[in-house]
């Protein structure tokens, strides 16, 4: 057959291995591309579900609570008011005839401030005089006749009505003179009243009245006449907060200050509290007492009060921008804690003092303590956070 000899059996099966060898590299090349996208795909899979589970886990950056120092004083804004105080009002009506003490006079007590002309008065005050005198003639006239009627009736010669007749007239005309007597003593208890004195040592604050001016009597209707007050001791009334009112006890020695005297301190004591927390304010009305026969402080003024307070009070100092406001009043302030397994948990605190961008916490943290600096509105407690880099 032309002369040409076939290939053997073993030189065509050359290229079928090659063939399959070639489809076998193909395959497991195939198989690992294929394993290699899986693989990546499971990777990326998992990255995802770390980040996600990651980024659901806050990051929160802590403080620690800084302890305020034992030398710490409470500064509190107190009233200064006049030991004693009292408007001056006259007790009989006329017009004035004489005033004899102006604004900032020093009085005593007793002194004479002015003098009133009362012409009805004085006018009722003679009738009075006129009213007793006859009152007593007629009840001394009632008497003899009462008593010559007894001697008579023990002769038999008038009928017993006659002298119960004359000792009732007798008794009438006796009650009639301890009438005129008791009339007589009241004007002249207002005429008295003719003469405004000072009731006690002060100061001359106030004069609302000029010669001829038209004066009433008391308080309702008519103008105070002067206004008086005793300077010699102030009171101070301050509020203190709830949170120091144990700390408010009798004896406690304080300083005020007032712009007037700017580089100046004056001592003050505590003398009384009204021993209930006003439902208002929550704070506790707290009386001190200063000296002040120099005159240098002066009724009505603003003062700061400055009290010490017990070192036997734990106070704490945080930034205000850890808290968190829940709930209504004082009653709804947190913070947020982070333990050592960075759990949250949420502690009711009392505050103090409040320093700007400080407040002072009474209760509620202590040394340690890991306090979360701008909490979130939606932190709960029992929650896990991350502590940012650097936190505390």
């Amino acid at each position: 057959m032309n002369g040409m000899v076939p290939p053997p059996d073993d030189a065509r099966a050359i290229p079928l291995r090659r063939l399959l060898r070639f489809a076998l590299y193909v395959a497991i090349a195939g198989c690992m591309v294929a394993a290699w996208g899986i693989f990546s795909r499971l990777q990326a899979r998992a990255a995802l579900a770390q980040s996600a589970e990651q980024s659901s886990i806050p990051t929160v950056a802590v403080t620690a609570p800084s302890h305020s120092s034992s030398a710490d004083e409470l500064v509190l804004p107190g009233t200064v008011q006049a030991f004693t105080d009292a408007p001056i009002y006259a007790r009989s009506s006329g017009y004035v005839r004489h005033w004899y003490a102006d604004i900032g006079k020093s009085v005593r007590a007793g002194e004479l401030l002015a003098e009133i002309e009362t012409p009805e008065v004085d006018a009722q005050y003679r009738q009075a005089q006129a009213d007793l005198a006859t009152a007593e003639a007629n009840n001394r006239l009632a008497q003899l006749t009462a008593g010559r009627y007894q001697t008579l009736r023990k002769s038999g010669l008038v009928a017993q009505q006659d002298v119960d007749n004359a000792q009732g007239d007798a008794d009438a005309r006796k009650a009639q003179a301890d009438s005129a007597r008791q009339n007589l003593s009241r004007l002249e208890q207002l005429e008295r009243f003719n003469r405004i004195t000072a009731p006690f040592d002060g100061v001359v604050t106030a004069r609302r009245i000029d010669v001829g001016s038209l004066v009433n009597a008391g308080m309702n209707s008519g103008e105070e006449l002067f206004h008086l007050t005793a300077t010699r001791r102030l009171r101070i009334y301050v509020n203190v907060p709830q949170s120091y009112a144990p700390a408010m006890v009798p004896g406690l020695m304080a300083e005020l200050g007032v712009v007037e005297h700017p580089n100046r301190r004056f001592p003050a004591r505590v003398v009384s509290t009204a021993r209930a927390i006003d439902t208002g304010s929550r704070t506790l009305l707290t009386e001190l007492d200063a000296d002040n026969a120099s005159g240098e402080l002066l009724p009505g003024a603003f003062a700061d009060v400055h009290l010490p307070l017990p070192a036997s009070i734990e106070r704490w100092r945080l930034p205000s921008n850890t808290l968190i406001f829940r709930g209504q009043g004082s009653e709804g302030l947190q913070v947020a804690t982070v333990d050592a397994q960075n759990h949250v948990h949420l502690h009711q605190v009392s505050l103090g003092r409040d320093f700007g961008s400080e407040v002072e916490v009474l209760s509620g943290v202590g040394a340690g303590d890991r306090v979360i600096l701008n909490p979130l509105d939606s932190l709960a407690d029992g929650a896990t956070v991350r502590i940012v880099s650097g936190g505390g």
